[in-house]
């Protein structure tokens, strides 16, 4: 199903052989009937563009996939305008390019003005080859296609428009990466050269649009040889430390599934420990990351650093006993992530606990809560009042009391241990 190329100035001819058949199999998969909103809402000039049109046509849609939508109007206004006939929210993202968004019944539906006054102009704008085919909704048998994208979505070859059009918005440097591991394309030797000789360019990006690629990345099944691929070129190198965490080639869905995660808990797992194994917090924080995500890799990357990845298990049961509820205390939702750098013997005695709700060291919890402990002992808010917390709290996880009658015995032991003698005395 070959596409001959066309150039952009060129008016839209009737559908090459293979193009109208591909058109049918995308409409297929997309299943309009299924939108939150009917194609007749749309005018007749809209055109569906970008990942929706590519993922259809891979058969790798999800249930409710994006919808991304071009028209020559206003496309502000017509969002508006759905939101009000169709319900949903109407989201204004770029007042200036005229982009908005419908979010409505689960679903996200964008909408812009076409770029360049035509289709074939906005195509000519995209970046790489299979984002730059679109769908008209007038006429289900077209597939406008000007740069080949449906060959190379058969030759699975993932080819840049233009150097120019990556330098427009250097995140596609990064982008390109991501979706040549997420759809297990192969970049080719031009795209591959403009994205290693322009990397110093992702400087110029918002951080917050670098760490969503990256994230995106980490998520994708073989995002390790993504993230291996933009360590090699250096795209990642303006907010890397020295210290580079834990060898990257271990973290993927094959060890996950050889220690026996579940699928929710790799979920998370993986794509965690793939960016603390790239990027430390302070790395996070100049890409403008959430303060909880740094905390999450600073934490993960102390710990990978405190044990020793020849004999990580040892080297944890050897802990004294407060630094052990420590380690428990901080890593309480991410030790998968932890244990999928450790040997598979040795994690899934780890892992065996922690999905045990009820281990007490695994998921420790207060033995009395502070009230309690002042009112019937007569204490005061303190940071004498906190060391007894953290006791207590010990004795606990390790098992060396059981229910509040306990903890306020053990309470009062603690008290008169630590409570210097007066003077008179």
């Amino acid at each position: 199903m070959h596409i001959s190329s066309v150039s952009a100035g060129d008016a839209i001819v009737p559908a090459p052989r293979g193009s109208a058949e591909a058109a049918r199999l995308a409409w297929s998969t997309l299943q309009p009937d299924r939108w939150p909103l009917p194609l007749a809402a749309f005018p007749s000039d809209a055109a569906l563009v970008g990942g929706a049109v590519r993922d259809a046509l891979l058969q790798r849609l999800g249930p409710e996939p994006d919808l991304d939508l071009v028209v020559e109007g206003d496309a502000i206004a017509l969002c508006r305008q759905l939101s009000k006939r169709h319900g949903g929210s109407a989201v204004v993202l770029d007042p200036e390019r005229s982009i908005a968004r419908l979010v409505i019944q689960g679903w996200s539906v964008d909408l812009a003005r076409l770029e360049g006054g035509t289709l074939l102009s906005d195509l000519q704008r995209r970046d790489y080859t299979v984002n730059a085919m679109a769908l008209p909704l007038a006429d289900q048998t077209a597939l406008v296609d000007p740069h080949g994208g449906l060959h190379h979505l058969e030759q699975r070859q993932l080819v840049a428009i233009a150097e120019a059009n990556l330098l427009d918005d250097p995140l596609r440097l990064l982008r390109g990466i991501r979706l040549a591991t997420e759809l297990h394309f192969q970049l080719d030797p031009a795209s591959e050269g403009w994205i290693q000789e322009h990397r110093g360019r992702l400087q110029q990006v918002a951080g917050e649009r670098v760490l969503a690629e990256l994230e995106k990345l980490s998520n994708a099944p073989a995002g390790e040889q993504g993230l291996l691929q933009c360590l090699h070129w250096g795209l990642l190198s303006p907010w890397q430390g020295i210290d580079q965490g834990s060898p990257l080639p271990q973290l993927n869905p094959s060890q996950a599934r050889a220690l026996g995660l579940r699928e929710c808990d790799c979920a998370t797992a993986l794509p965690l420990a793939r960016l603390a194994a790239v990027l430390d917090a302070e790395g996070l924080k100049a890409l403008r990351s959430s303060r909880k995500l740094q905390q999450r890799v600073e934490r993960l990357r102390r710990w990978q650093s405190r044990l020793n990845h020849q004999r990580p298990l040892q080297d944890a049961e050897a802990l004294p006993e407060a630094e052990r509820l420590q380690l428990h205390l901080e890593l309480e939702l991410d030790l998968p992530a932890l244990l999928l750098s450790w040997p598979t013997e040795a994690a899934q005695g780890w892992l065996r606990r922690w999905e045990d709700g009820s281990d007490r060291l695994f998921h420790p919890k207060p033995a009395i809560d502070g009230l309690t402990l002042q009112r019937h002992l007569g204490l005061k808010a303190s940071p004498q009042l906190g060391a007894l917390l953290q006791f207590l709290m010990l004795e606990r996880a390790f098992g060396r009391l059981k229910g509040e009658g306990e903890a306020l015995q053990k309470a009062e032991q603690w008290l008169r241990s630590t409570t210097a003698p007066s003077p008179e005395d």
